[in-house]
């Protein structure tokens, strides 16, 4: 677990004076800001420190540190300043940005400029490893019964909708991209003229569409808003697309409750976590239930 006090040992800060800024957010790490005070060249940076048991919420540190920077490289991420897995910290320049808010993505302008950073990010440099959340949900409900953490009673109910969304999504499956895979609000970072993205603990190679269904999902697009993104992100999106992105807004729920619900039970931090997977399960749970549902279905599979 990185630690505080350990700033000093890091390559490029050795020899220095620096000051400490905490940053919000960070529930699977903690982040500071450190900024030069000395007389040398100036330095202001952004210290990941790891916080939480990666093994369980299955977070490859690695990965993160080579995905951050082959986003670097695509235009869209923050450089790569230094990488201690020893003392549990990725070090990456400071982006002078504004996190955006969920209720951001209303502006049309804000949109497009989000949308433009996803387009960038798939577009760029192949990703270490692969994300699918199909294999991630049972690798986590497995992790759940194992250990007999708390689940909803009736979560299990929904298995045979969970694997028609799978056969729906597997038939003609877009080719796999690099994605962040956690482009909730906070990790679009907007100054005004490009959006910038970070957080790439969770990123791999992946279906695009799981990428813009998460981020509708996390910042509670309502049914236009969702086909006014899928349309900011290819220009002309088709009805299968729309429903991809419907479908993989479900994956994202079902799924990252399970995430949830193992942080209930495992981190330290004074957090409501169960009611954070309560919510996204109850909202799976609504989609799987409406009427809508099967035509979703039908018209992915018809592409």
């Amino acid at each position: 677990m990185g630690d505080l006090a350990d700033l000093g040992r890091l390559a490029v800060l050795v020899g220095r004076s620096w000051s400490v800024t905490e940053l919000p957010g960070g529930l699977t790490n903690h982040n500071v800001r450190v900024v030069s005070t000395d007389d040398g060249e100036p330095l202001d940076l952004v210290v990941r420190c790891t916080s939480s048991d990666a093994g369980l919420l299955g977070i490859d540190r690695d990965a993160e540190h080579i995905n951050t920077g082959a986003a670097a490289v695509a235009g869209v991420g923050a450089p790569v300043v230094e990488y201690r897995p020893d003392l549990g910290m990725l070090v990456i320049g400071y982006l002078p940005a504004r996190a955006l808010d969920d209720g951001d993505f209303t502006d049309p302008a804000v949109l497009a400029r989000a949308a433009d950073a996803v387009r960038r990010l798939h577009a760029g440099p192949s990703f270490a490893g692969v994300f699918d959340m199909f294999a991630r949900q049972a690798s986590y409900r497995a992790c759940i019964a194992e250990r007999g953490f708390a689940l909803p009673a009736d979560y299990d109910d929904h298995a045979a909708a969970w694997d028609a969304v799978r056969k729906a999504l597997a038939l003609e499956p877009p080719e796999r991209v690099p994605c962040n895979n956690d482009l909730l609000a906070a990790n679009f970072l907007d100054d005004g003229e490009r959006v910038w993205l970070i957080d790439y603990e969770y990123s791999g190679m992946n279906d695009p569409f799981f990428e813009l269904g998460n981020t509708a999902a996390e910042c509670r697009f309502d049914d236009d808003l969702v086909e006014a993104w899928v349309a900011a992100y290819t220009g002309a999106p088709t009805r299968a697309e729309v429903a991809r992105t419907r479908l993989q807004m479900i994956c994202s729920r079902y799924g990252w409750s399970l995430w949830g619900f193992i942080q209930a039970a495992t981190s330290p931090l004074d957090f409501d976590f169960h009611a954070w997977g309560l919510e996204r399960y109850e909202l799976a749970a609504a989609a799987f239930g409406h009427p809508s549902f099967t035509r979703l279905l039908e018209d992915v599979a018809h592409a």
